[in-house]
């Protein structure tokens, strides 16, 4: 199962960052400015941002079992979709309904973790975490050289079938000793909001996952614009692969989580702005180091919930809503990335705008007590 966790985090990115190395071709396709194509990522961001938290209610109710195999052939059969529609509102609707199914990953994946490795949530999380960054790995770093030998819709549709074929080992072969895995109840969901610490989790949430969404979907194209080899954005998803592990095997042995919160942020910020100036060998570091510490945040975060007093008996419920409504990054910053490109005609704005985000809400949020 742990296994499993791994591989269905690997399909989620697959399949939303699939279409980040196809940008060019996408834009010219359809006629579509740099926010329009922005638009087409946050469509999925949308319906991850309005399911989540149903899904998490659902994995509480029904078990994480049950909810993830209504989800993934759900997710699989959108996918396929996509590869066939042929117009820019068409793509927008199969991102919504591919986010519709993929909405119901992270809270399933927190009640999994706490299932089968309650001693060790930090390692665990990270495992699964890690399983994110590969599944972005190989769409940033794969999919370029897929493109010099078919076409984008045909890349797409491989990685459809890829989903179906997880979709049917899920059904298969992964077990649950619980039904209900969790005591949340929905006339709890008042109490959860009102707990400052939920709110902490949140704001790191939407900084984390919009800063490195962002830059996961654009930095093909910054690196074009560089006259980079777009693959060179692969580093990020590296990082965010050893964050994963490592953060959360550190998490488990220092209970001291606000300190390294700061550090990583300081990191994350420093790191962010150098891709916009570093010499080439620095800006390989940079990039790395971006993956490494936004992720490290989210690896925390993730892995909170599960270990506080007050918040560890609702796990799939809060880690449906922090997911959620952390979805606002994803769907804002990639946007006015693509929006401050199309005005000032490059990227400095761009990137300057997620190191701003990054460190000021990691540094910040880390002083507030839980």
């Amino acid at each position: 199962m742990p296994l499993f966790s791994f591989v269905v985090a690997f399909l989620l990115h697959l399949l939303l960052f699939a279409t980040a190395p196809m940008v060019t071709v996408i834009m010219e396709e359809m006629d579509l400015s740099h926010a329009e194509f922005g638009f087409a990522f946050s469509a999925a961001m949308i319906s991850l941002i309005l399911f989540r938290i149903p899904w998490g209610l659902i994995g509480d109710r029904i078990g994480y079992l049950a909810a993830l195999r209504i989800a993934l052939p759900m997710a699989a059969t959108f996918a396929v979709l996509r590869a066939f529609l042929p117009s820019y509102p068409a793509l927008l609707l199969s991102q919504f309904f591919l986010g519709l199914g993929l909405a119901a990953v992270i809270p399933c994946l927190a009640l999994l973790v706490k299932e089968w490795s309650p001693r060790t949530l930090g390692l665990s999380t990270g495992i699964y975490i890690s399983g994110f960054a590969v599944g972005n790995a190989t769409a940033l770093g794969l999919t370029p050289h897929l493109l010099e030998m078919m076409g984008w819709r045909q890349v797409l549709l491989i990685y459809a079938g890829l989903a179906a074929v997880v979709s049917g080992l899920w059904w298969c072969l992964a077990k649950s000793a619980m039904k209900s895995t969790s005591e949340f109840q929905l006339k709890n969901f008042g109490r959860v909001l009102k707990d400052r610490y939920t709110w902490v989790l949140l704001f790191f949430v939407i900084a984390s996952m919009g800063s490195y969404d962002t830059l996961a979907t654009w930095m093909p194209k910054v690196l074009e614009m560089k006259e980079l080899d777009k693959a060179l954005a692969s580093l990020l998803p590296l990082g965010f692969f050893l964050a994963g592990p490592i953060v959360g095997f550190a998490s488990d042995r220092f209970q001291d989580r606000k300190r390294v919160v700061t550090l990583l942020g300081a990191i994350a910020a420093t790191s962010i702005i150098g891709i916009n100036y570093a010499p080439f060998p620095l800006l390989l570091l940079c990039l790395f180091l971006s993956g490494f510490t936004i992720i490290g945040v989210l690896t925390i975060t993730l892995a909170a919930p599960a270990e506080h007093e007050r918040l560890s008996a609702s796990v799939g419920g809060v880690i449906g809503l922090v997911s959620s409504l952390g979805n606002v990054g994803p769907l804002v910053m990639p946007v006015v990335f693509g929006f401050l490109i199309d005005v000032t005609g490059t990227f400095h704005a761009s990137v300057l705008a997620v190191a701003v985000l990054a460190g000021v809400t990691f540094i910040l949020g880390s002083r507030v007590s839980e």
